[in-house]
């Protein structure tokens, strides 16, 4: 299973349910590498997209304890034992964890690659990721060129576990 994070030099992901920042070549790197796969995320997340929509022209799975919360175009799952069984039927590399910060760190154990963009940044926030470069399970494998978007300066990265 891969998962998908965007963050800050100190890890942070996001801030008052929002992204930290939104940067156009990251968002176009989500949407390449999800697009008809599965994503994988919690109700505030899905609140969190545009129009609290799923995204299209992808399988949008939702993991939440509420068991009254209601969402088109959605598979609901209400704990982890169902989301695996939901899982069983799609090829592992098609699924991608997606956030938030609770689902991240349910699902950490079970992924076995991360796509992390590295903004070299430092926001105000409320929600962490796990630091994968401190994590000595997960090994850096691969690292782009640094991009700058306007004066915010990022790269793209891959870890694996080892």
């Amino acid at each position: 299973m891969n998962l998908i994070v965007a963050v800050d030099r100190n890890w942070a992901i996001g801030h008052q349910n929002r992204l930290l920042v939104k940067i156009p070549g990251d968002h176009r790197r989500f949407r390449q590498m999800t697009i008809g796969k599965v994503i994988v995320m919690g109700r505030k997340t899905l609140e969190s997209f545009p129009g609290g929509q799923p995204l299209e022209k992808r399988t949008n799975i939702v993991l939440t304890g509420n068991r009254d919360y209601k969402a088109k175009g959605v598979i609901l799952v209400h704990s982890l034992d169902e989301l695996q069984e939901v899982l069983q039927g799609y090829a592992t590399e098609d699924i991608f964890v997606v956030g938030g910060g609770t689902i991240y760190k349910q699902l950490l154990p079970q992924c076995t690659i991360a796509h992390v963009t590295m903004i070299n940044h430092q926001y105000q926030a409320d929600t962490w990721f796990p630091n994968l470069a401190q994590d000595p399970l997960w090994e850096l494998v691969e690292e782009g060129e640094e991009e700058t978007c306007f004066n915010i300066e990022y790269c793209f990265q891959t870890y694996k576990k080892s």
